[in-house]
This record gives C-alpha cells, sequence and structure tokens, in this order.
C-alpha cells in the first residue's frame, strides 16, 4: 500500500487480538486530512481494542501504525500526545476539580515540564467548553456532572489538547439527539475547517451516513471492509455486520437504515 502524502495516521498490515480472538488481520489503513471515519461493528468486535491499539496503548501482534510519517513506537507518549489524541468509552474523574481545570489539563502535552498554562491555553479551555454548550458549568465540580455532561466535558479536553489525529470511542454515549448533534457538528467542523482526522467508533450507523466521509467495518475473526461511507453502508453489508436483516429507505433527500423486526401487534392481542 502506498499511503497519501497527506495521511497523518497510516496503518500498515495490522494484526490485533484479544486473546485467542481476531479483531483485525492485515489491516492496511491510511486515514488522510479533512476525513471523518466512522467504526463500525458488533458489540464485542475488538473496535475499542483497535483504537486503543492504535493509540500506542495496546501493542498489535504484526505491522506497523504510522503516525506523522514516523512509527508510533519509535516515539515517548508527550510527543504523540501532542499529534493523536483518544476520547475514551468511559470517563472517570479521580480528583475534583472545576470543569475548567479538567479541560485545560488537554494542555499539558504542549506544556514544558513545571509550566504552568497560559492566558492563551485558559482562553482556548473556555471556548472547548463553550462550543459544548458547557460554559455555564466552567466552575462547577467535575464530580457533580451527570453522565452526558461528563461526556462534552472529557471531549472539551480533547479539543484543548488539539491533537490532529482523534480517535473517538463512541462520543455520543449518554447523550440525548440534540446533544449528539451538537458535539458530532463540533466534531465535523475540527475535520472540515481545521483539517483534522478522525476515527470514531459508534453504533448509531444513520450517524455515520450524516458525519463520516468513511467507514471502517469490522466483521468479526479479523476480517474488515473499508472505503467511502456511500459505497460500503449498504443493506447487504450492514445486515452482514450486525448479523440480522437491515433496510435502505431512501426518499431521494436522506438515506436511513432500519432493522426489519419488532413483532406481530396483531398476534400479541
Amino acid at each position: 500500500m502506498i499511503p497519501a502524502p497527506d495521511s497523518p495516521l497510516v496503518v500498515e498490515d495490522l494484526d490485533v487480538r484479544i486473546g485467542s480472538v481476531n479483531v483485525v488481520r492485515d489491516l492496511n489503513l491510511a486515514i488522510g486530512r479533512s476525513e471523518f471515519w466512522g467504526l463500525l461493528g458488533p458489540n464485542g468486535v475488538g473496535k475499542t481494542t483497535l483504537l486503543k491499539t492504535l493509540a500506542g496503548v495496546f501493542t498489535p501482534e504484526r505491522g506497523g501504525i504510522r503516525l506523522d510519517g514516523r512509527r508510533l513506537d519509535e516515539r515517548g507518549r508527550r510527543d504523540i500526545a501532542r499529534r493523536l489524541g483518544m476520547l475514551p468509552q468511559h470517563t472517570h474523574y479521580a480528583f475534583d476539580a472545576t470543569c475548567l481545570e479538567t479541560a485545560l489539563v488537554g494542555r499539558h502535552p504542549h506544556i514544558k515540564a513545571w509550566g504552568r498554562e497560559s492566558r492563551a491555553d485558559r482562553d482556548r479551555a473556555r471556548d472547548a467548553l463553550a462550543d459544548l454548550e458547557m460554559l455555564e458549568l466552567a466552575e462547577r465540580s467535575c464530580m457533580d456532572l451527570s453522565g452526558g455532561e461528563s461526556r462534552r466535558l472529557a471531549l472539551a479536553t480533547l479539543l484543548v489538547q488539539d491533537p490532529q489525529v482523534m480517535l473517538l470511542d463512541e462520543p455520543t454515549n449518554h447523550l440525548d439527539p440534540a446533544n449528539q448533534v451538537t458535539i458530532l457538528n463540533v466534531l465535523h467542523r475540527q475535520v472540515s475547517e481545521a483539517r483534522k482526522s478522525a476515527l470514531m467508533a459508534l453504533h448509531e450507523v444513520n450517524l455515520a451516513t450524516c458525519y463520516c466521509s468513511h467507514v471502517l467495518l469490522l466483521y468479526g475473526n479479523g476480517e474488515w471492509d473499508a472505503g467511502p461511507t456511500r459505497e460500503l453502508l449498504t443493506a447487504d453489508n450492514l445486515s452482514r455486520l450486525y448479523r440480522c436483516r437491515v433496510r435502505l429507505i431512501d426518499d431521494g433527500h436522506q438515506r436511513v437504515f432500519a432493522v426489519s423486526g419488532g413483532f406481530d401487534r396483531r398476534r400479541d392481542r
């Protein structure tokens, strides 16, 4: 595979396993600037494991990962954190701090040892909170947030970190539809306007059709497929992916996928 010269994250012949289970075999992928990738697959297929491997938390069985042209395993953690950031699936705050102080943690990879946050850093943190409609909570304790508010604070911290590559593990968890749209609009602007690169694990297929330029599908047993969203997100592929019948509803303005299931209400009377 010859990656595009403008691909900050390149995966070469990657094998990833969970115990004896293959997550991906021979994965080759190049995520370019201004590309928003969706990572789709059933529960337990290894989406989180793959994201953590791409972030350098886990070591692959085989293959390599390049970040800005250099092997990931040749970079230090601070160096990686300046270029790549990950939003984990679950957020736990170990110390009591305000939302503003918590968001400012994202600047630490950019601050020298024993340094302090600058006024510009604090402004960046406030801007990130404002983008996620949390500025009014800036002085609230992170321990007093709802699940959805904690999720948005974690994303604000990632935005303050300002990495070129964003790995997002189910960022819409715990969020109502309006807040899902809010954060995905923010992420889409980061990708399209700031020319960042993103790989986002999610279960909401119809959100992927709205926001993702490309998708990576994990079928299980190491099998995968990758490419433009419009080409890969089909009823047949999704039926295979989720092992249930999926149909496409297309009115010419929007494409929506729906699961064909449920019970016959006439029989249930």
